[in-house]
């Protein structure tokens, strides 16, 4: 009798990967909007809107919008239904410091770069950032510059460091969707693109105050520096980092307009 052989269970199966539901769709589009800067903090998330802009029912679009207030980028407020969580002045300082000293921890330890994988993950980071400037997507542009400054922060080689750094991705993407609004005008997506190979030029050359004096003067307060004696949430230590974010402006200003000797 000839012998019969069974195929284990996953040999053989073409396994089908059911396609995302209608409320995933819809959180992933507006959490774009949200991270593109169309939604800005504060707005009101009008259902009528969202469901002939997307092309959704009600259910789905509510399902999406719990998904969101989840993440925390969405709330409820009295008298005012779901709008984009506010984002103070004092926030921004909170979020935008721990950045800048968890980056510049990454660039003590990380540079001069030890290990070439390391510093390819930055060029991959970067040629993704270029893909989504040329398709035009400000959503996917935002997310591609926060995974390169990830990646910058993965020269370190300390799984801790870059795990505190990823757990500000949402509250960062936030800030970096409002920068880039601020910004859009003037340099365009392309020029985000110019301003992150800039970045990675000083790391391929190894030097890591050159990197640290770069990424200092990204021009990622753009938003901070114009809007942020507007913000609710003002607090002593947030007044004082504003006031001296622009001062610094204005010095570097100066030194790149003061005649050379």
């Amino acid at each position: 009798m000839a012998e019969r052989t069974t195929a284990t269970a996953d040999e053989g199966v073409r396994r089908i990967v059911p396609p995302p539901s209608m409320a995933r769709l819809a959180a992933d589009a507006v959490r774009d909007m949200i991270l593109a800067g169309e939604l800005q903090p504060g707005d009101r998330v009008v259902e009528n809107q969202l469901t002939r802009r997307l092309g959704v029912s009600r259910p789905p679009l509510r399902e999406a919008l719990r998904v969101l207030e989840q993440e925390g980028l969405l709330v409820q407020q009295p008298r005012r239904g779901v709008i984009v969580v506010p984002v103070t002045l004092h926030d921004v300082y909170e979020i935008f410091t721990l950045r800048d000293q968890l980056e510049r921890m990454a660039v003590e330890l990380g540079v001069p770069v030890r290990r070439p994988e390391r510093l390819e993950r930055c060029r991959t980071a970067l040629r993704d950032l270029e893909d989504a400037a040329r398709a035009g997507d400000a959503a996917t542009v935002t997310d591609r510059a926060f995974d390169f400054h990830l990646a910058v922060v993965g020269l370190a080689g300390h799984r801790r460091l870059e795990e505190s750094y990823r757990s500000l991705s949402l509250q960062m993407r936030l800030c970096m969707g409002m920068n880039q609004r601020a910004r859009v005008a003037g340099e365009g997506l392309w020029g985000n693109v110019e301003r992150h190979r800039a970045i990675l030029e000083t790391l391929e050359r190894g030097d890591p105050q050159e990197t640290l004096d770069l990424l200092a003067d990204h021009g990622q307060h753009t938003f901070v520096l114009e809007l942020g004696h507007s913000l609710d949430g003002r607090t002593a230590e947030a007044e004082a980092w504003l006031d001296r974010l622009g001062g610094s402006r204005s010095d570097s200003k100066a030194g790149l307009e003061a005649p050379r000797s």
